[in-house]
């Protein structure tokens, strides 16, 4: 008896040890907040996923372990070398919660269907734009044959590196559908129909949260961006690159990169700016007339400006985390397009960090200056505690 105990015990630690390493590696993702928190996007390095010689990372999948539901998945080559480097997912988390996540090997079949709601291309059929979008806000700035054609006299040019707001209602995608109507009928993105339009002047504005440097009491602006790189497109985030030609500011030779990602289910884009020349930056939100009323917060981190536009209203606003906001201004001039609220931010080895973007009434999401800056507020607490993820 006692040695066939011993053999049907060591015959169950045999089959539990089988069964653990059939198991994939386990997520913990950890909310210390008191809110609850959605469309979270949870960045795994690919470096740190296990693998055995017959599995692929394009097969991996993430499980809810409570619920057993496939989760959609995005994998991003962040360098385009053609190595995969992270895999996202998104969460929803309650306050003070934890959930668990297993990766495991998924068949095509069952994972689930997506679109692609983070979207972003350059537009050569506009001039040369580059926009991008997910399923609450859409963007665009402006391209060298837009400068050149102001610089040269033509006519339908744009000169700014300010960022220009699409304001839709729609959860689909919009860019392609309203470039497409606007190359069958120029001006057709101006007007609304039923998904939004673009109605939102930037001039040489900063539109929503382009850059400048301040030498003495002058702001300076880089002009268009010179070149482009995509980076990736899918339903969990857009992200791509823009690059600037050397600029002037006062003496002072800038150089500037920007690194623009987009995810889904936020009304901000998030930009890590490369550059040097400066310690520091202002990105900026236009005031238009300067009908808006404006919200300064340095402690949380954050601008925002609520403004009639139209036959309805906007707000913009410039989230900047961990204390990097070093002070906050409402530039007001006669100069047209010059007026902006700007937010100063550190440069830490050469990047300057800060989200950016607006919400617009007519969406129906947020409704007054209340309802957009408490959902600032809360955007500035969750980027500057961030989800704890562990990985075992």
């Amino acid at each position: 008896m006692k040695i066939a105990s011993i053999t049907t015990l060591l015959l169950c630690c045999l089959v539990l040890f089988n069964c653990e390493n059939e198991k994939g590696q386990i997520i913990t993702v950890k909310n210390t907040l008191d809110i609850s928190r959605s469309f979270e996007t949870v960045e795994l390095n690919v470096s740190d996923i296990i693998l055995s010689k017959d599995e692929s990372i394009e097969g991996v999948g993430i499980v809810d372990v409570k619920t057993g539901e496939v989760l959609v998945s995005q994998l991003v080559d962040e360098d385009l070398d053609g190595n995969v480097d992270v895999l996202l997912f998104q969460v929803e988390i309650e306050a003070n919660s934890e959930k668990q996540f297993e990766l495991s090997q998924v068949e095509p079949s069952s994972k689930p269907k997506t679109e692609v709601y983070c979207y972003s291309r350059f537009v050569p059929e506009r001039t040369d734009d580059y926009a991008w979008e997910n399923n609450k806000v859409a963007f665009r700035t402006f391209g060298p044959v837009a400068q050149k054609m102001v610089e040269d006299g033509v006519k339908g040019g744009t000169l700014s590196s300010g960022i220009d707001a699409w304001l839709k209602r729609v959860e689909f995608p919009i860019i392609n559908k309203w470039y497409k109507r606007n190359d069958e009928k120029k001006g057709a993105y101006h007007e609304d129909h039923g998904e939004g339009l673009d109605n939102f002047h930037v001039g040489v504005s900063r539109g929503v949260g382009g850059i400048a440097v301040k030498i003495d009491t002058t702001y300076h602006v880089s002009k268009n961006f010179t070149n482009w790189k995509t980076i990736t497109t899918g339903p969990i985030r857009t992200s791509f690159v823009l690059e600037y030609a050397n600029w002037d500011a006062n003496g002072n030779t800038i150089s500037e990169t920007k690194h623009i990602s987009l995810d889904y289910g936020s009304n901000l884009s998030k930009f890590v700016v490369e550059i040097s020349g400066v310690d520091n930056i202002y990105a900026g939100l236009t005031l238009h007339k300067n009908e808006g009323v404006d919200t300064q917060n340095k402690e949380a981190g954050y601008i925002s400006y609520w403004e009639p536009l139209d036959d309805s209203e906007l707000g913009t606003a410039i989230v900047v985390p961990n204390n990097n906001m070093i002070s906050s201004e409402l530039f007001d001039t006669p100069t047209k397009d010059w007026s902006n609220l700007y937010a100063n931010i550190k440069v830490n080895e050469g990047k300057a960090v800060y989200y950016t973007g607006f919400g617009w009434k007519k969406a129906k999401e947020f409704t007054s200056k209340a309802s957009w800056n408490n959902y600032i507020e809360e955007f500035a607490k969750k980027v500057n505690s961030p989800l704890e993820v562990i990985l075992n």
